[in-house]
């Protein structure tokens, strides 16, 4: 086999809260991640000569050491003792600086694009221990569905996944630094936590308004962004039946109750920001598209 084609999606958090920071400088989450049906489409080909290569659609990212990708790259080869030559393509379709773990999804879709393309059939899980290493919400995108993430974003505990459900996702123009995010919730006094346990508990019973009626994000009272606001509101005028930030930000999410309602919020949203897409939420993560 000498090229591998998988598509990855983005993610939302339907509830993140900053529950303390650890020694070393990491603050611990909890929070439930979904995966969304916004995907990077990833090709792997293995070249002649040693070394990794990457090209992207994007011209603002970086295609070297920097990008997530080429580290998960480098890590997977250390781990399995090849120096196969390899380059990497990033068809890029989920923003970047969104809170929608574009970077995460790629690094997540190049080993399991390795895994396959190199013969190594590596677990889940093992790819997962090296998904932890390149990035703390890599992981979750190896499986995908509905997830009780904890700890700095490596302990993800599986939950029933949601129904096949109607989404907008928006993103205005500014966008957000994670570590600058980290440093204004470390600004916060005395900070209304969500009620992460409260979602879960309705997502188990699947009790959707009630978990829906719970879901809140630390992050968005830390930054408070004028367009995240304003996004939200006409989210909810267009019947969205939740609209938060995701992530550290800046994209936001709005729930509705079939396709129609959220193309018209979609529809409203073009004229006011950059970003605006209708997608469904997913009970599963990377998908290998093709292999050559």
């Amino acid at each position: 086999m000498k090229e591998i084609q998988v598509r990855t999606p983005a993610k939302v958090n339907l509830t993140l809260d900053v529950v303390g920071k650890r020694e070393d400088g990491y603050h611990s989450i909890e929070s439930v991640f979904q995966a969304v049906g916004i995907y990077d489409v990833l090709t792997v080909t293995r070249k002649d000569t040693p070394g990794i290569t990457l090209s992207s659609t994007n011209k603002y990212l970086p295609c070297n050491q920097k990008n997530i990708a080429y580290q998960a790259a480098e890590l997977f080869l250390q781990k399995v003792r090849r120096r196969d030559g390899l380059h990497i393509h990033i068809e890029k379709h989920i923003p970047s600086q969104a809170g929608l773990g574009g970077g995460s999804s790629d690094g997540a879709a190049v080993l399991t694009a390795l895994n396959s393309l190199l013969g190594c059939r590596m677990s889940i899980p093992q790819l997962c221990e090296i998904g932890a290493e390149v990035g703390a919400d890599v992981p979750f995108f190896l499986e995908g569905g509905t997830v009780h993430v904890s700890g700095i974003g490596e302990i993800l505990e599986p939950l029933p996944p949601l129904p096949v459900l109607s989404m907008v996702v928006a993103k205005g123009r500014a966008g957000v630094s994670t570590p600058e995010a980290y440093r204004r919730i470390d600004l916060l006094t005395d900070p209304v936590h969500p009620d992460t346990a409260g979602v879960i508990d309705a997502i188990r019973e699947r009790n959707y308004p009630e978990a829906f009626s719970r879901c809140g994000n630390l992050f968005e009272a830390a930054m408070q962004l004028e367009e995240v606001a304003q996004i939200r509101k006409i989210m909810l005028e267009k019947g969205a039946k939740c609209a938060l930030m995701t992530g550290s930000g800046s994209a936001v999410f709005g729930i509705f109750e079939s396709g129609p309602i959220a193309q018209k919020c979609c529809n409203a949203l073009h004229t006011v920001v950059p970003y605006a897409v209708t997608c469904k939420t997913l009970k599963h993560g990377i998908r290998i598209v093709s292999r050559s």
